[in-house]
């Protein structure tokens, strides 16, 4: 069963190392702890009862209680698939890049590679036309290509 616990919002990473701190010294039956980026202010636990995740919980700093009841796998299951970075991006669009140094530069997708979300650009006001290859994580789309 999936239970959630409400933290006080930037601690959910605080708060489950306290919690696994505390469930490896007390052997609890929580399987699991997950923070998700997205999700802030919450925990997700599995546990065998909402017992278990109540001791566990009790007297821990920034916890602010459990939500009651369980949730439902498929409720929460959208989480944990891993999406692409660079479902958005095509070849031929204008990019910022955010990171490393040519941050702040626009550049243009020469290819995508969506297997290693990896991005080969050329940037637009160098003179000379350099293939530079970067994360997609490390770019924002400008305007897309026109198809």
């Amino acid at each position: 069963m999936i239970f959630s616990v409400r933290t006080t919002v930037g601690q959910e990473r605080i708060v489950a190392e306290l919690l696994r701190s505390k469930q490896e010294k007390e052997h609890h039956h929580v399987y699991s702890l997950t923070v998700v980026d997205n999700v802030r202010g919450y925990i997700f636990l599995e546990a065998e009862n909402e017992a278990e995740v109540k001791t566990l919980c009790y007297n821990v700093p920034h916890l602010k209680g459990i939500v009651p009841g369980g949730i439902d796998l498929t409720e929460v299951q959208h989480f944990f698939e891993e999406k692409s970075l660079t479902v958005d991006i095509n070849k031929g669009d204008l990019v910022e890049l955010t990171a490393g140094p040519f941050k702040g530069e626009k550049a243009k997708v020469i290819r995508v590679d969506d297997a290693k979300d990896k991005i080969t650009l050329e940037l637009v006001e160098a003179t000379v036309p350099i293939p530079v290859t970067m994360d997609a994580a490390s770019i924002r789309v400008i305007t897309k290509a026109k198809v």
